[in-house]
């Protein structure tokens, strides 16, 4: 496995591993209605290739398939954070934050935050995020719950 930035190529993958891992691993903690809103069918290819291009986003590649990705902001947000649904719980994402790391503190970034979906908690508290509040949000006339955690970093 390696880690790489993003490429305009890419686009089509990573809006198919996440729809993919938000319906087959997210489900475990969310509804299908839920899902259905987070990840919809029939995607913006468009709204992806800017979302892609505006953030410091890094892919995991194995074999020349991409298996997980990662979004830093400017900020210290983190933006999208996914791993392919066959490969989960292998340290894909224990990679790609630690290069979201790397990345915050050239760029002398001291607080990384994200909002953490229900699944995603645990791998965060798991990397010393501490978790500032739950909320609930709407997305697609729906609503979730998640939680906004943070990590001094130095």
């Amino acid at each position: 496995m390696h880690l790489r930035i993003s490429k305009i190529d890419d686009t089509e993958e990573i809006i198919k591993l996440f729809y993919d891992t938000v319906h087959e691993v997210n489900i475990h903690d969310y509804t299908k209605a839920q899902v259905d809103a987070w990840a919809p069918k029939n995607t913006d290819t468009e709204v992806w290739i800017k979302r892609l291009g505006d953030k410091f986003t890094y892919v995991a590649e194995e074999d020349n398939k991409i298996i997980g990705f990662g979004q830093l902001e400017a900020t210290g947000h983190i933006d999208c954070f996914y791993c392919h649904k066959d490969f989960q719980r292998q340290g894909i994402g224990t990679q790609i934050l630690e290069q979201i790391e790397s990345k915050a503190r050239a760029l002398e970034i001291k607080k990384l935050f994200t909002e953490a979906s229900i699944t995603a908690k645990p791998f965060f508290e798991s990397k010393n995020f501490m978790v500032v509040r739950k909320q609930e949000v709407e997305h697609n006339g729906q609503k979730f719950i998640n939680f906004v955690m943070e990590k001094l970093i130095s």
